[in-house]
């Protein structure tokens, strides 16, 4: 009989963007040891990149809990001792420390300890291929197999991140409007009344972005436009009164009808709310681009670029299936708004904007009911504690 040396699992996660692998690996590990209760140790190679959206994450502590997490620094070599456990994860490829991968060897004895089952979790993808990957074995030079787990938005993949309380949270939230203006108070933000548009941004350059604001300073309501320090602001500069590096968070920039707020960062939590309260999400990445879509509001993607433009495959394939429940008119101005956004066209994405205020109804109608569709009652957690018991 073969036994496992321990029941906890084990993820270990390289950041690479500053905030979007770690965004995914840590709310999966706080679901599976909420949810399941089951043991996680979530290994992390940067501690204080993730403490930006952990502010209670202490980075110069090696190991530390919080939310029934066990967060240890991954350094290299690997200076903590790793005892394998019943799942092994490694997060988006992340080459795992030889310590590791050595310790992962069948034991050959009369008791022998059984490896734990490797997965690798890779990036969202809608396109076609994921099905036939999901679940595939891949044999190791160690002797043991690796799982390609493919999270997707079809029941033959391994489903998306959703907490099983969250879309009842955030009914909750939306349903007193009196929440979004508390929140933008407490978060710095003065001036914004009821009425007027609020649109967060996380994005990479673009002179998409730049395009928009320009229009909507131009416009004849009034538009708040959210933006943490980042990546976004260098699309603006020539917006700015003064140098990127010199933004506060809570300073407010005005030109006409526009106001720019910067940011405070925020956890997740607070980010979650913060797509809730906004009318329109503009987005990057894995974690925030599933996040906007649990929001039920209507947004962009701004997918991160790749050679030969195969960003823009990845971004017809969800959108073919976003759109599926759409009107012609509806999913054709979103379609295009997106490419636009991502292709850096200006005047397009001007225009596509305005045409999708005609839509606006239709779009925040199918914002609602996609979350519903997209989750098809199992989430990833779920599915994933599920693939592993058998």
């Amino acid at each position: 009989m073969t036994t496992t040396s321990s029941n906890h699992w084990d993820i270990f996660c390289a950041v690479v963007d500053n905030y979007g692998d770690i965004g995914v690996t840590w709310r999966l590990a706080k679901q599976l040891a909420n949810e399941f209760s089951i043991k996680v140790n979530l290994w992390v190679d940067d501690l204080g990149s993730f403490a930006h959206i952990l502010p209670t994450l202490d980075p110069a502590s090696h190991s530390q809990t919080i939310q029934g997490v066990t967060i240890k620094q991954w350094n290299q070599p690997l200076d903590l001792p790793y005892s394998p456990g019943a799942v092994l994860i490694e997060a988006f490829a992340c080459e795992l420390p030889d310590e590791v991968k050595t310790r992962l060897a069948p034991v050959k004895s009369t008791n022998p300890v059984k490896p734990p089952v490797w997965l690798n979790l890779e990036y969202l993808s809608a396109e076609d291929w994921v099905e036939g990957c999901h679940g595939l074995p891949s044999f190791q030079p160690n002797g043991v197999d690796k799982f390609f787990y493919m999270p997707g938005f079809t029941e033959k993949t391994g489903g998306l991140i959703c907490e099983s309380d969250l879309f009842a949270q955030r009914d909750a939230w939306q349903a007193d409007s009196a929440n979004r203006l508390s929140l933008f108070k407490k978060l710095g933000l003065s001036g914004i009344e009821q009425h007027h548009k609020v649109i967060s941004i996380f994005s990479y350059e673009t002179e998409a972005l730049s395009a928009l604001c320009q229009y909507w300073a131009k416009g004849s309501e009034p538009v708040h436009a959210l933006i943490p320090k980042g990546r976004s602001f260098n699309s603006l500069q020539s917006l700015l009164p003064c140098d990127i590096d010199q933004l506060v968070p809570g300073q407010q920039l005005s030109q006409g009808n526009l106001t720019i707020h910067v940011l405070p960062m925020t956890d997740q939590q607070g980010y979650d709310r913060l797509l809730w309260s906004c009318d329109f999400n503009i987005v990057r990445g894995e974690d925030s681009f599933l996040r906007a879509q649990w929001a039920a509001r209507p947004f962009i993607w701004h997918i991160y670029q790749q050679e030969d433009d195969y960003h823009l495959v990845k971004l017809e394939a969800f959108m073919r299936l976003y759109c599926d429940n759409l009107a012609f008119e509806s999913a054709e101005g979103w379609r295009q708004l997106n490419l636009a956004f991502n292709q850096q066209r200006t005047d397009a994405v001007v225009e596509q904007w305005q045409n999708i205020n005609s839509v606006g109804v239709d779009l925040l109608a199918h914002a609602k009911q996609w979350p519903i569709d997209a989750l098809k009652t199992v989430d990833l957690a779920s599915r994933l504690v599920q693939f592993v018991q058998k």
